[in-house]
């Protein structure tokens, strides 16, 4: 039957071994759903080498940022579609070990429960493990969830779930209120409609990070399929989950308080706001929380659904003008200040401020300015940042992120680290500040401190004092915490602690542009663009690896004509930060060039892409601020332009050494 053209189609290389092998292997487990089966089947049958490759060239990556991939194929077999009618999601998510579906759910809920309670064990409790999880409007999100909770009650744990979408900072601040050992939310973030993910929490509501990670990593390698597959055909009806209640809902809006420093400041300069939760869910928590402080909001009726298919936009990505456009439109007649648009799980936001009748987007780098700026201003201004306690204040930033917050920090004679790429890095140190403060506090003062039951100025006072206080993490990304009850990046807490900031702009009667040009004369212009290029499927990965191998083996001498001047590779050990901590290792390069720009170089961890991270910048006190704008910009583009030149050739294994 198909065994002849499977063969045939490995023999002359339209599949890779791997994908043979992979199929094969999914094809003699014993317990495989017939659904599974016969979608494998159908593709070879029709000969569809492609989708067969791109569905099992390789086992999905669970990786420290948890696992995304296609949850619906680029082509639907029968078989999944099932009885679903033309145009609505699948009956069953794509079949390969390479996608998002029930049985590589199933395999990293298993990798995470099993560290979980070896965890619990190695701490001498006999406490059953604890899960909250959660998820978001996409594809299977609310099925996925329904089969992660069901697995780990399966497997002996108590698991908790919300009775809808709910963000993804919600879920990690629920993981700290519920006291659980482990969170899960469903969630491909901003990534196209085919696409769902897999994110873990561990207790400290933070995402996994070594050595936990590792280890949840190394389980999931190691989970045999035939012991989960047995789950796939017991339904579990509603009334045996555990839901979560209203007063959990309450709990975390409670905490959005503490995103705001001046309440009234808002309430006496309510700024007018378009909101787009861009079909996702960040309607659920921010747009009452922005009323409840006074401000002006409106909602964008036409993407204020929950759609998986995100059809009013081209990519539910708030980075991207595009997904704006309909909220720009919506500004332009309502006269607003600014807009701010959410993408699916909302942990990060996109904004775009009025200037002379139309609007202008921020960079994810310019808001992150121009939060850490106010922020600073704000806390001066309340005696809480001190000269005798400056010290104990830290900004977080990823290495990617914009050198100007080191600037500011510097400015206000506070400190700043640089992290990992990956939000999870910065609510690690976060939590390190915690346990430091809770500990000495103790030893110190003979005094047990409830953490998350202190309010916010007590928890400042408390963490200067014996530790260090984070009044902002950031991301270029668009990924912002202004607040330390959650440990992700949160777009509810950001939209409010932005609010804020035009609402401080306002009672001085200038634009965030004017607040900007004033950090720019000040610390130097400073532009940043970064440079995707996308490569997808099996003969993606390929090239990736090849491009970076390349920039290793054949480094730059030089980039559009400037000299490098230092190169640093963060794949290797025994780098420290800014504290004398080690650095995690990435698969990164940062290029240092003669005339004060930098470059990042690295593969993304949830798309198939690479990133050129361009960091252009001048002189502070510029004559002729204007001039110098065009200056950078052109020569960051050009920048922008030779490397994407570059990477295409060397993706063609048409590489040879620079001059």
């Amino acid at each position: 039957m198909t065994n002849s053209a499977f063969e045939e189609a490995t023999k002359n290389k339209k599949i890779l071994p791997t994908t043979q092998s992979n199929c094969e292997n999914f094809l003699s487990l014993e317990n495989m759903p017939r659904w599974a089966k016969e979608s494998i089947l159908e593709l070879i049958e029709s000969e569809n080498w492609t989708e067969l490759n791109d569905r099992f060239f390789r086992d999905i990556t669970l990786g420290t940022g948890g696992m995304r991939g296609r949850t619906i194929g680029k082509t639907i077999t029968k078989a999944e579609l099932g009885d679903s009618h033309q145009g609505c999601t699948p009956k069953h998510a794509a079949i390969g070990t390479n996608t998002l579906n029930e049985i590589t759910i199933l395999r990293a809920t298993k990798a995470l429960y099993k560290h979980t309670t070896h965890q619990l064990s190695s701490e001498g409790t006999l406490e059953q493990p604890r899960l909250v999880v959660a998820h978001d409007v996409r594809h299977f999100s609310s099925q996925f969830s329904k089969l992660v909770a069901s697995a780990w009650k399966k497997m002996g744990g108590f698991a908790m779930i919300f009775n809808g979408p709910r963000s993804t900072p919600q879920l990690s601040f629920t993981v700290r209120e519920r006291y659980a050992h482990a969170g899960v939310v469903i969630t491909a973030s901003h990534n196209p409609y085919h696409d769902n993910g897999f994110k873990a929490y561990f207790s400290d509501g933070g995402q996994l990070v070594p050595p936990h990670a590792d280890k949840v990593i190394a389980s999931f390698n190691d989970v045999n399929c035939e012991e989960i597959l047995e789950w796939l055909e017991e339904l579990t009806c509603d009334e045996e989950y555990v839901f979560l209640k209203k007063e959990d809902d309450l709990a975390y809006t409670a905490a959005l308080e503490e995103a705001v420093l001046s309440p009234d400041l808002i309430k006496e300069n309510s700024p007018r706001i378009i909101f787009s939760p861009i079909h996702g869910t960040g309607s659920i928590a921010t747009i009452p929380s922005l009323l409840d402080h006074g401000v002006e909001v409106k909602v964008v009726k036409s993407q204020n659904t929950f759609d998986p298919n995100f059809s009013s936009v081209k990519s539910p990505n708030p980075e991207n003008k595009e997904a704006l456009s309909a909220a720009i439109e919506e500004g332009k007649k309502a006269k607003a200040d600014a807009i701010i648009g959410s993408d699916p799980d909302c942990d990060r936001i996109g904004v775009a401020i009025r200037k002379e009748g139309d609007f202008v987007c921020l960079s994810g780098n310019q808001v992150a300015c121009l939060l850490a700026e106010y922020r600073l201003i704000s806390l001066k201004s309340k005696q809480l940042l001190m000269p005798e306690n400056r010290s104990s204040f830290v900004l977080l930033k990823t290495f990617v992120t914009t050198p100007l917050l080191e600037k500011i920090a510097l400015g206000h004679g506070i400190n700043f680290v640089n992290t990992p790429t990956g939000f999870k890095w910065m609510a690690q140190k976060i939590s390190s500040y915690e346990k430091a403060a809770t500990i000495s506090i103790k030893e110190r003062e003979g005094i047990g401190l409830d953490y998350d039951q202190t309010d916010l100025f007590t928890r400042i006072d408390v963490l200067t004092k014996y530790s260090k206080y984070v009044p902002l993490a950031a991301e270029e990304s668009y990924g912002y915490l202004p607040l330390d009850l959650v440990r992700d990046k949160d777009g509810n807490a950001s939209s409010l602690a932005f609010a804020e900031v035009l609402a401080y702009l306002k009672s001085l009667s200038i634009t965030p542009i004017d607040f900007l040009d004033k950090l720019y004369l000040k610390y130097g212009f400073h532009h940043e663009k970064t440079e995707n290029l996308f490569f997808e499927g099996a003969e993606g990965s390929e090239k990736i690896i090849r491009i970076m191998d390349s920039f290793r083996k054949i480094p730059f001498q030089q980039i559009n004509g400037i000299k490098i001047k230092k190169i640093k590779d963060f794949s290797q050990d025994d780098l420290l930060d800014e504290e004398d901590m080690p650095i995690a290792r990435e698969n990164f390069l940062m290029l240092a060039l003669e005339n004060g720009f930098k470059i990042a170089i690295r593969p993304s961890g949830t798309e198939p892409k690479i990133k050129f991270y361009i960091f252009g910048e001048s002189t502070p006190n510029s004559s002729n601020l204007e001039l110098t704008k065009e200056k950078i910009i052109k020569e960051v583009e050009e920048i922008g332009t030779f490397l994407s030149d570059e990477a295409n050739r060397r993706a063609s294994k048409k590489i040879s050494r620079d001059p």
